[in-house]
């Protein structure tokens, strides 16, 4: 049987992080991709918004790990010239419990050590003129970023650090090792695999292949949920240069809108939780009569949308792993500590802000796997 250093199940923005981190620290690592190409599935299905940390709970890993990896990630798109914009964001009220919507969102981003300035209607109006709001609050250091280049990006450093992807690769699930002993990774294949360090980054597929952990008890695997998010396009240029987001409502952020690098504006995700129990029954096809909704609520912050101009995009699906009447869950990201097993990494629920927090989520594995 062969045997490397570390195997991450997973080629999203999170697992190839994981990988590099891996690969830089000296272990030989594989990444197990079971697509033909990298970032696929979540981290090719979202609004590539580098998320500056304002609504996370404070004292959250989401609410640290998006504030660091934030950091990281503006760092790394400077040094791998990875296509991002500074864009910046504004999150509006138009009503007064909005606004006191707002004041709490600005205590929580002082709390998280994110910089954000209060603006008056006026001030809002002045840098975009088409906006209507009575208030909000403007991110500075919230962006956007071409997920698939930051992608690239990692793979590149990882395969300079000897590690590799292999595609094409799908992963049964594994028989893990105790006592220090090497565990098993099991491809649908047949192929077996010994490493001395698993990560479980599949995503969609995190809560089911680690039901396929030999020795994991079910205790350490939470029900998964799917929550799907549809987003529709502008047709025509957006008369906006910042990402715009309604006052926030429970978990959800609200019907927003985000712009591309090239500066077309899509509007989008709405919430619709899925009655399915695998991630191969998902359906992503956009309907179109959904949009009929995001017209009022666009319209609550640009009166100006015109009548039918939202076009469907695309969608995406949400790993979560709290359902649509319970408080909405942290990352997992459970280490030996929780399960027992040296080597192990669980990465469950890693949903928004995922994506921009990829590269803190690995430092936090690599930490977990150090020797204590």
């Amino acid at each position: 049987m062969d045997r490397v250093d570390a195997v991450v199940v997973g080629a999203g923005a999170v697992g190839l992080a994981v990988a590099r981190a891996l690969a830089q620290a000296g272990h030989e690592t594989i990444v197990a991709e079971a697509e033909a190409a990298i970032g696929q599935g979540v981290s090719s299905r979202n609004s590539e918004v580098i998320h500056a940390g304002l609504y996370y709970t404070p004292g959250s890993m989401k609410a640290r790990l998006c504030v660091r990896g934030k950091e990281l990630l503006y760092a790394l798109c400077a040094s791998h010239g990875v296509d991002h914009r500074r864009c910046g964001k504004l999150t509006v009220a138009n009503s007064p419990q909005e606004v006191q919507a707002l004041r709490g969102l600005q205590d929580r981003a002082a709390a998280n050590g994110v910089p954000v300035d209060w603006l008056e209607a006026d001030q809002a109006l002045a840098l975009e003129p088409a906006l209507r709001c009575i208030a909000a609050l403007a991110s500075p250091s919230t962006g956007i970023v071409d997920s698939h280049g930051f992608m690239l990006a990692l793979q590149g450093d990882l395969e300079r650090a000897g590690g590799f992807v292999a595609l094409g690769s799908p992963v049964a699930g594994a028989v893990l090792g105790r006592g220090g002993a090497d565990h098993v990774v099991r491809m649908e294949d047949g192929t077996e695999l010994a490493a001395g360090i698993v990560v479980n980054a599949a995503a969609l597929h995190a809560c089911a292949l680690a039901r396929h952990f030999e020795g994991l008890a079910a205790a350490h695997v939470p029900r998964e949920f799917f929550a799907k998010g549809n987003y529709y396009t502008l047709a025509g240029r957006a008369p906006f240069t910042h990402l715009i987001y309604p006052a926030p409502a429970d978990a959800w952020l609200g019907v927003h809108l985000t712009l591309d690098l090239g500066g077309q504006a899509k509007f989008g995700p709405d919430l619709e939780w899925l009655d399915v129990k695998d991630p191969s029954e998902i359906d992503y096809r956009v309907d179109a009569a959904r949009a009929d909704a995001f017209y009022a609520e666009v319209r609550r912050y640009w009166p100006g949308l015109p009548d039918g101009a939202l076009a469907p995009s695309y969608s995406g699906v949400r790993p979560k792993i709290h359902g649509p009447t319970e408080k909405a869950a942290d990352f997992r990201i459970d280490g030996p500590a929780a399960h027992g097993f040296p080597g192990l990494v669980n990465l469950f629920g890693i949903e928004s802000p995922g994506l921009t927090s990829a590269l803190a989520i690995a430092e936090d594995v690599l930490a977990l796997l150090a020797p204590a």
